[in-house]
Formats: structure tokens, sequence, C-alpha cells
């Protein structure tokens, strides 16, 4: 219930609370929050037992835990009947992106000649300056484009 309180933030809770009410009736309130709890608990369960018996028998290990969806999602991931655990172990990350980089650094020369002139293994050298064409060389034409 109170896990994300610190330990100085629980020190200061109590000394508050034994400002606030005293420390001749903080025992007092301390039963009357302990009941009250109680008491809460008590009409919620017998708030989940009443809706389980009018559910039927079909519904005898619903639990009110599984409406979060979060609950729900995780628990028919983790099924054993999906075969999902298979799937998930048989699907290794990094030996498929090994297995793509190992395709994109090993490109046939074929295509890598006629995509980029004057590339050396696929690649296009930065630091090198493009040439500069002649004088004579016209440009391709393309007549779609005009």
């Amino acid at each position: 219930m109170f896990n994300d309180i610190g330990p100085l933030e629980l020190v200061t809770l109590i000394v508050l609370a034994v400002l606030v009410f005293g420390p001749d009736k903080l025992p007092k309130v301390i039963q009357d929050v302990t009941r009250t709890i109680r008491k809460i608990r008590e009409f919620s369960e017998s708030a989940k037992n009443d809706i389980r018996e009018e559910l039927g028998p079909e519904f005898k290990d619903f639990e009110f835990e599984d409406l979060n969806p979060k609950t729900f999602i995780r628990k028919q991931l983790d099924n054993e009947d999906l075969g999902l655990k298979e799937i998930r172990n048989g699907f290794d990350l990094k030996k498929e992106m090994a297995e793509v980089t190992d395709a994109v650094h090993s490109r046939d020369s074929d295509t890598s000649s006629s995509s980029a002139s004057g590339s050396s293994g696929g690649r296009i050298d930065m630091t090198k300056k493009p040439e500069i064409p002649d004088q004579d060389d016209r440009p391709p034409f393309d007549a779609d484009a005009t």
C-alpha cells in the first residue's frame, strides 16, 4: 500500500500526525483508521464474491485483476496454447541484424558500379572531388522530363 513512501517521508507523516492529533488521541485515531480500512476490505471482498456467484460456475476462476488491460495482455501473451513463447525464443534479433548487415555490405559489384561510377566496393568516396565533365560531353537528355 505504501511501497513508494521513503523513510524520510514516513517520519514526516508520523511527526505531522503527532502534531495534529496529539500523543494522547493518536492511538484512538489509528484504531479508527485501521477499523475503517478493514471494513472497506470486507465490503470489497463480499461484493467480489457476490459478483462471482451471479456470474455462475463457468466464471469460478475469474479474477478482477484480469480486467486491468496490462494484466490481461500479459496473461494472454504468456498463454502456452498460442505458442508465442516458441516464436519469441526462435527469433534471434542479433542474428537477424547480422544477416542484414552482411547482405548490405556484400552487394554485387554489378549493381554498385552501375549506380555509383568511380566508387570502390559500393561505397562513395566523399573526400574525392567530383570529376568535371569535358566541354564536348553533353548531359543525358530525357525526352519525358521536358
